[in-house]
């Protein structure tokens, strides 16, 4: 239920939004859950940053960027230094053209992904919000694993009510190799999730996927966990265009 100004929001969608708006717009109006906003520009952001986190989980998807692990991993060096911690923002290197570059040089970056959550999340932040308020708001990037920025605001949450543009996690308990331990997803709707590494699937799929990377006479499938991670909407509205 969408809760705006103290009261039920009732109104049908904007006739301007995409359809993967409406579709969220839905969700958001059939989560049992109550979703705030204090405007009809918050609600608008919000549907707007979800349908670009779901574009470019997408783009990533056809992105030649390896998934491996982070003795194996490599970032372009024109824009990112390796340390202890991650990849570190190059001194005089904007953070927009930084993660640019990971969508359009894809065969200079691999990675794992968590990882790959996060840089979906900026790359979808600064195509929904001013572009030089990102710049300054990210102006130190650290990217590796959930290495993250404290404006980008990483809510994670128990249950169940999942909404397009949200990020989940499919747990492999009997793993063979400590990267499978499971899959960061983002969900894309109508089924669909999409995971560094494995790609574009169904749920059915990717736990399919993850069953065949357990170690030898494993008993316990890979599941869904009950739990989502997503952006703190509101705050982020703020520097919305």
């Amino acid at each position: 239920m969408i809760i705006m100004m103290g009261t039920l929001l009732s109104d049908p969608p904007a006739s301007t939004l995409s359809d993967i708006e409406k579709k969220i717009y839905e969700e958001l109006q059939k989560s049992e859950l109550p979703h705030y906003y204090s405007s009809r520009k918050q609600l608008n952001f919000e549907l707007l940053l979800r349908k670009n986190i779901i574009d470019a989980a997408r783009r990533l998807a056809r992105v030649p960027v390896e998934f491996n692990i982070f003795e194996e991993s490599r970032f372009n060096p024109r824009f990112w230094t390796k340390t202890i911690h991650g990849y570190r923002l190059n001194p005089n290197v904007l953070p927009s053209e930084a993660i640019e570059d990971i969508y359009a040089n894809g065969h200079e970056y691999a990675f794992e992904c968590s990882t790959a959550i996060v840089i979906i999340y900026y790359y979808a932040v600064l195509r929904s919000i001013n572009r030089n308020l990102f710049n300054r708001l990210f102006q130190n990037l650290l990217v590796w694993d959930w290495s993250y920025d404290e404006d980008l605001r990483i809510i994670t949450k128990a249950g169940t009510e999942f909404i397009p543009g949200d990020v989940l996690y499919f747990h492999n308990p009997d793993h063979q190799e400590p990267q499978w331990i499971g899959e960061n997803t983002v969900y894309l709707g109508d089924n669909l999730y999409f995971g560094h590494g494995t790609g574009i699937r169904t749920k059915e799929d990717m736990i399919r996927a993850l069953n065949t990377l357990r170690k030898p006479f494993a008993t316990r499938s890979a599941y869904l966990l009950s739990q989502y991670s997503r952006l703190d909407f509101n705050y982020l509205s703020q520097f919305a265009i």
